[in-house]
């Protein structure tokens, strides 16, 4: 058996909103169509304070939003405005050029309030980089579920353990919840290409060996692997088919081509933008203008 690659997260703070960040890494730029990983610590936020993301640009990718605890307000410049609820799939795919906000909604200013939750970024493929912006949400309910033995899979996104998600995914993607009962099992299979594994809580072991939670597990290529869970745990495993190509990642931008991405740079800078109706704050360039 070849040892699993573990990616330890860097610490970061978005909006006051504490993260653990293992993709994008020196070690390893993307696992399938996954180029970017955000874990938003549990978070307890007191009356009177919340998250606010102002509003900002992507290009070349697709984000997918899903929250554990709390609720987040999406709203985008193809006029999509949608509460985010627990177990629910917020789906944005940027195509050329989309802008978004996310938010706590007003409602929970009022009010003590804990959030909790994953962001991703799936890189388009090249064919469907410069594509047309397309958002979509995905109530907890549309999610299929396969519940047995103590081993709990929620498919949020594409294929796997014959289950299949309602996001409509552009390549071969894996995106699953885990919820594994003290000393039950679960058997990876090899039915995609690229794995990792993302312990969120709990003990576990792979093929006997300890996994170090919070850290991103990337799993050998073409081996099936055995998820023993020690105590409750929590987990989501992630992958796809490889990426039809390397990816240059720039502040919010994912392209294959540079110049695209220099192309971004210069309209965001000079306001060339679809813009989130009903907002007039955003996110300025680092560094200044493209």
């Amino acid at each position: 058996m070849n040892t699993p690659l573990v990616i330890r997260p860097r610490a970061e703070d978005v909006e006051g909103q504490p993260i653990l960040r293992p993709l994008p890494s020196a070690r390893c730029r993307s696992v399938g169509p996954f180029v970017f990983f955000d874990h938003m610590l549990e978070t307890a936020y007191p009356t009177g304070r919340g998250m606010n993301i102002r509003q900002h640009p992507h290009i070349g990718l697709s984000t997918l939003t899903y929250l554990f605890e709390g609720e987040l307000l999406h709203k985008d410049s193809l006029g999509s405005e949608q509460l985010v609820k627990p177990g629910d799939v917020s789906w944005m795919t940027a195509g050329s050029g989309i802008a978004h906000v996310e938010r706590t909604p007003e409602a929970l200013w009022a009010t003590d309030f804990t959030l909790h939750g994953l962001q991703i970024w799936l890189a388009s493929p090249k064919e469907h980089e410069q594509g047309p912006g397309h958002y979509s949400h995905h109530p907890a309910a549309s999610l299929p579920v396969s519940d047995n033995l103590g081993v709990k899979i929620r498919m949020i996104a594409g294929t796997g353990f014959c289950l299949e998600s309602p996001v409509p995914v552009l390549s071969p993607t894996l995106y699953a919840e885990l919820e594994l009962q003290t000393a039950t099992t679960l058997l990876i299979p090899t039915e995609h290409e690229e794995r990792a594994l993302y312990v969120l809580d709990g003990e576990a072991q792979l093929n006997g060996e300890p996994v170090e939670p919070l850290s991103l597990v990337v799993l050998p290529a073409g081996e099936a692997m055995s998820l023993f869970a020690e105590s409750d745990c929590h987990a989501v495993l992630l992958g796809g088919a490889p990426l039809d190509g390397p990816r240059r990642i720039n502040w919010n931008f994912v392209a294959s081509d540079p110049a695209a991405i220099d192309e971004a740079r210069r309209r965001w800078a000079a306001g060339d933008w679809p813009t989130v109706p009903g907002e007039n704050e955003r996110i300025e360039l680092p560094g200044g203008r493209g």
